[in-house]
């Protein structure tokens, strides 16, 4: 039987392409225009005259250095909410005891605390521990407030497995490393992958952590970066979209490798 199409949805989607693809192109419209012309017409008309000049002037800007801090951020972000998150996350669903449930109950609270309300407190610590003006003074908050979101997910994925699946393997003899390593991590991938991809957006994306935590330049990232196309006097629209354009295009190259793994772990997430 031949299905009949979805005008209603293929109308829809149109509409959304258009919600998305308009934003796109203005901000590429204008990442390509020179300074003194890209109002001439509106953001949306052709660019009467195409340059990469804008392009030119963020790479000797010193754009491409923190381009790589915010790479080192938002790996060892990553890599400690994985290394903390799946073995809480598996203590969770695998934890019969009122200690694991607790545990469980304090992290989701941690979803009710916004960054803004403990920031002072934070900066105290962080500075106490000589973290102050270095890559790790964004780390470790920033890998703090993705843990809720990640246990969350991450559980979710796990609590999908099938009971007798443990069951055989503790048959087996195997172990509760070993469970995690073989069984566990495996089948929980979407949700692990879904897990990383938040913790990756939250490092790249934020902002009040980096601009408390560090001064120097060294230390900047690309969300403080985007300041130096912005003086007293003005701002160079283009060159500063130019930026933006380079910051958003490795985020958009993890999700385009990331995102089936990311629509199951979100589906999981909500299952149970």
């Amino acid at each position: 039987m031949r299905k009949r199409p979805n005008h209603l949805a293929g109308l829809a989607a149109g509409i959304w392409l258009l919600i998305i693809g308009v934003p796109l192109y203005a901000l590429v419209n204008t990442a390509i225009q020179p300074q003194g012309s890209y109002t001439d017409g509106g953001p949306l008309a052709l660019p009467s005259k195409v340059t990469f000049e804008n392009f030119s002037t963020v790479l000797h800007s010193g754009f491409l250095g923190y381009l790589w801090n915010t790479v080192l951020v938002a790996a060892f972000t990553v890599a400690i909410v994985l290394a903390t998150c799946v073995p809480i996350s598996y203590a969770v669903v695998r934890g019969r005891g009122w200690i694991t449930r607790g545990v469980f109950r304090l992290f989701l609270l941690g979803l009710a605390i916004p960054a803004q309300a403990v920031i002072i407190p934070l900066f105290y610590i962080v500075n106490r521990l000589g973290l102050y003006d270095s890559l790790w003074g964004i780390v470790l908050p920033t890998a703090a407030f993705s843990m809720p979101v990640s246990i969350l997910v991450i559980s979710g994925g796990m609590r999908e497995i099938d009971s007798s699946q443990f069951e055989a393997m503790a048959l087996d003899g195997a172990t509760p490393r070993r469970v995690l390593r073989e069984l566990v991590i495996p089948l929980a991938r979407p949700a692990i992958a879904t897990a990383s991809v938040f913790a990756a957006l939250q490092a790249w994306n934020g902002f009040l952590f980096p601009l408390i935590m560090t001064q120097s330049e060294n230390d900047k990232v690309v969300t403080l970066g985007l300041y130096n196309f912005v003086s007293q006097y003005g701002a160079n629209v283009p060159a500063l979209l130019a930026a933006v354009l380079f910051s958003a295009v490795p985020i958009l190259v993890v999700y385009l490798f990331a995102r089936r793994a990311l629509v199951s772990g979100l589906m999981g997430a909500g299952g149970k």
